[in-house]
Parts: structure tokens; C-alpha cells; sequence
């Protein structure tokens, strides 16, 4: 993947950064999508997919208005087909600057003002609606049901039970792993095969930011329905030629999204690249081709977010 213009991110990401403690919108920053999405072919107003981009911020507190620190969980949900993307060191700082700022009577009244004002905040800088809704954190944290293991949410409600484990499920100990810059030669297909679905997982996922090189560690989830699918060992070897990749997780996604379409035309298609939290956040895109395949517990800014292993 070619290498990207970093100066419109470059106000927080990789500096020596003040963290503010009262609120101020005016640490956000913003970074347009189409940067990365032109050497991969893609027009913002012709895209193959439709998705969100959903953000978990897990470091959010703010105080009462008699001084008790109140503290939750944020999730942030909004459409992939945004012109701008939010830059992640900017979130942070920007929820940060709640820390000791006072917004009510109550520790509901607090996480609902935390939630009103970082919606109206992030979405007057994306130019679209940014749903936010910051959960009780004890709630979140005593609910056995929202923070689950990866096997569950491979079986979960709007997922398949048959999401294989590429690493796991094929012989790779004969298999050369050479290539870690994103190659899409890589990927080879199979015709008439012998499902008309398959749903891949990976664990080995990892990139590096593409400002900081800060490693960035994840979970791809891929589901293919078509005449023709991919070698899985051959799409093992592709993630895996990311390792060396500085892109941000949203170009990730979309990168992995387009070679897949690109090389086997399937009739639906899904990639959910699930992040590592790293600074409070975590980062979970999704691209799919038919609105219908949008898992809800990433679409739902209501529902808390499943934490795999890694987050």
C-alpha cells in the first residue's frame, strides 16, 4: 500500500501533548478518508461497501457538580461513508479534558452530558451523525453478558458458530511467511467451491500507525458467500503481509475489503477488523457489502461493545 501524506494529523500524533482537564472541543482533529482510499481505487461517492467505524473509549470520566468524579464507558458509532475519520490521539485528549469538568447532579446527569456534548462535538467535525452514548461503567463492568470472550462473539446472536481460525485449522508449519508489506498477489482463487460460504478468522492481524509506527494488534473476522472464495492459506499469508503496513485500522479494513472484492466478485462479502485497546481505545471497523449484514453489537451505539481477548 503506498505511503500516505501525514501533515493534517500531525497537530497531536507523535508531539509532546498537554492533557487538558477541563472540556475543550477544540483538541479534536479530524483526517479525510479519501487519502488513503484513492491508490486502492475507491470513490467516496461510489463505495462497494457500506459499514461503520466503531470507537470504545474506556478511560471517560467527568464530575458531579458537588465533585465526585463519575466514570463510564463511551462507544462511538458512525458511518463509514463519512468524508473525515476522527484522529485517535485527538479522542483521547478530548475526552481527557472531561475530567474535571462538572456537568451535573447526578452520575446519569454527568454520562448524559458527556454523550449530548461529544455527539454534537464529533459530529459537526466529521460533517455527519456520530452517535455517542457513554455507559455507567459499573453497569458495563457487572453485565457478564456485554465483556465476552472471542468465542462468543464468533457464536454470537448475528454471527455464524462456524467461524474457522485460519491459524489453527490449517497446516501452516510447511507454508513460507515472507511477504509483510500488503500484497494482494497473494490471494489466490478458488473456483466452484465446495461451500458457497465461509466465514475466516484471524488473530494474527497487526499493523503499525502510519504517523507514530506504534504496533497496532487485531482480529479479522471475514465472511465470503459466492461461487468462488479464497485459498485460506492464501489468505492467511495476506493478513499476515500487513505486518509491516503504517496505515490507520479504518484502511486496514478497507484495504483488506477491496483485494477480497477485487479478486473473486463474491455476492456478499463482510471483513470486521476488531483492535486492541491502546490508550483508553479501541478502534472496530466494519465494511460489508449489504446493510443487512451489519452485526448489531457494532452498529448499536446502545449496546456496549464485545471485548475479545485482545482488548
Amino acid at each position: 500500500m503506498a505511503e500516505l501524506d501525514n501533515s493534517s494529523v500531525s497537530k497531536h500524533l507523535g508531539q509532546t501533548s498537554e492533557y487538558k482537564s477541563l472540556y475543550d472541543p477544540g483538541l479534536l482533529v479530524r483526517e479525510p478518508r479519501q487519502s488513503n482510499r484513492t491508490h486502492l481505487g475507491l470513490e467516496d461517492n461510489d463505495l462497494p461497501f457500506v459499514g461503520n467505524d466503531t470507537w470504545n473509549g474506556y478511560e471517560i470520566s467527568a464530575l458531579t457538580n458537588n465533585g465526585l468524579p463519575v466514570v463510564g464507558v463511551a462507544k462511538i458509532v458512525y458511518p463509514c461513508d463519512s468524508e473525515y475519520i476522527v484522529e485517535s490521539k485527538s479522542i483521547k485528549l478530548y475526552f481527557n479534558s472531561f475530567n474535571m469538568t462538572k456537568l451535573g447532579d447526578t452520575a446519569e446527569d454527568v454520562l448524559g452530558q458527556i454523550s449530548k456534548m461529544a455527539a454534537s462535538d464529533l459530529s459537526a467535525l466529521l460533517e455527519t451523525k456520530v452517535q455517542v452514548k457513554v455507559h455507567n461503567n459499573r453497569r458495563v463492568l457487572g453485565d457478564a453478558n456485554i465483556f465476552t470472550a472471542k468465542e462468543e462473539w464468533m457464536h454470537s446472536e448475528n454471527c455464524t458458530p462456524n467461524y474457522i481460525t485460519l491459524e489453527d485449522e490449517y497446516p501452516v508449519d510447511g507454508v513460507e511467511f515472507s511477504v509483510y508489506s500488503e500484497d494482494p498477489s497473494l490471494l489466490q482463487e478458488i473456483e466452484d467451491a465446495p461451500s458457497d460460504k465461509v466465514y475466516y478468522h484471524s488473530a494474527l492481524l497487526k499493523s503499525n500507525c502510519r504517523v507514530t509506527s506504534q504496533p497496532d494488534w487485531g482480529d479479522v473476522y471475514i465472511y465470503i458467500k459466492g461461487k468462488n472464495t479464497i485459498d485460506p492459506i492464501s489468505l492467511l499469508q495476506y493478513i499476515v503481509s500487513f505486518r509491516d503496513e503504517c496505515h490507520f485500522h479504518e484502511e486496514i479494513c478497507e484495504a483488506i475489503y477491496k483485494r477480497l472484492m477485487d479478486a473473486i466478485e463474491p455476492d456478499e462479502l463482510s471483513v470486521r477488523c476488531l483492535y486492541a485497546r491502546r490508550g483508553g481505545i479501541d478502534i472496530n471497523p466494519e465494511r460489508v457489502s449489504h446493510e443487512r449484514l451489519l452485526h448489531h453489537t457494532l452498529s448499536q451505539v446502545d449496546v456496549p461493545h464485545i471485548k475479545t481477548p485482545k482488548q
